[in-house]
């Protein structure tokens, strides 16, 4: 029987895939000062379970059904502004990266890092501390100079990406072929970008879409 802390840290764990959930489930639960008071699928039930267990440090992938990690996260800093989260992903794009720092996380971890290193991360998040890897600071402030898209321009930019022509997003959009140029252009100058197609290839680059 392991020895037990004086006051375990209690953990949610967040993640769409079994085999990682029920790993790191498994490892948490080893140690002597974590225990694991929740396990997910999904964004909305990580919000629900956050809500049910008040767990001192949650841990959300940031890419699951429904709802994903970044609005499970905004959703559970908005009922609970206290709330220590970190953010769990194979990815490494710094727009997930960053608008799940916006949305109030405390920590980001690649689903790579070593054992050691994650438990140590969980440890300091607990005790109100932040943690970033250096190299994916670099990007960040790389991401936090670039200027924010708006709503709008998200969803032209999104369109652009699967090859519709001004006049296609206008229709979709329900706005005037006028205003999807004004998007465009403000597109194309946020972006660095020269040409439509270049607005495109930097967007995917950069993580701010998906095809």
């Amino acid at each position: 029987m392991r020895p037990q802390a004086d006051k375990s840290i209690r953990i949610l764990v967040a993640d769409d895939h079994p085999i990682v959930r029920q790993g790191l489930v498994a490892i948490l639960n080893d140690q002597p000062d974590m225990t694991v008071v929740a396990e997910v699928d999904n964004g909305q039930r990580a919000t629900e379970q956050f809500r049910l267990h008040r767990p001192d440090v949650a841990i959300l992938d940031l890419q699951m059904p429904e709802v994903s990690g970044v609005e499970a996260i905004a959703a559970i800093r908005a009922e609970f502004p206290e709330a220590a989260i970190i953010m769990f992903s194979i990815y490494e794009t710094d727009e997930d990266i960053y608008q799940g720092l916006r949305a109030g996380a405390k920590a980001y971890l690649l689903k790579d890092t070593p054992c050691q290193e994650i438990l140590e991360v969980i440890r300091a998040v607990s005790a109100g501390k932040r943690y970033v890897p250096t190299a994916i600071g670099t990007k960040l402030v790389a991401r936090m100079e670039r200027p924010d898209l708006s709503d709008r321009e998200y969803d032209v930019l999104t369109l652009m990406a699967k090859g519709k022509n001004n006049k296609a997003i206008a229709s979709e959009l329900t706005i005037s072929e006028n205003t999807v140029k004004f998007h465009v252009s403000n597109v194309m100058i946020k972006l660095g970008a020269s040409d439509r197609t270049h607005a495109v290839v930097n967007a995917l680059r950069q993580g701010l879409i998906k095809l």
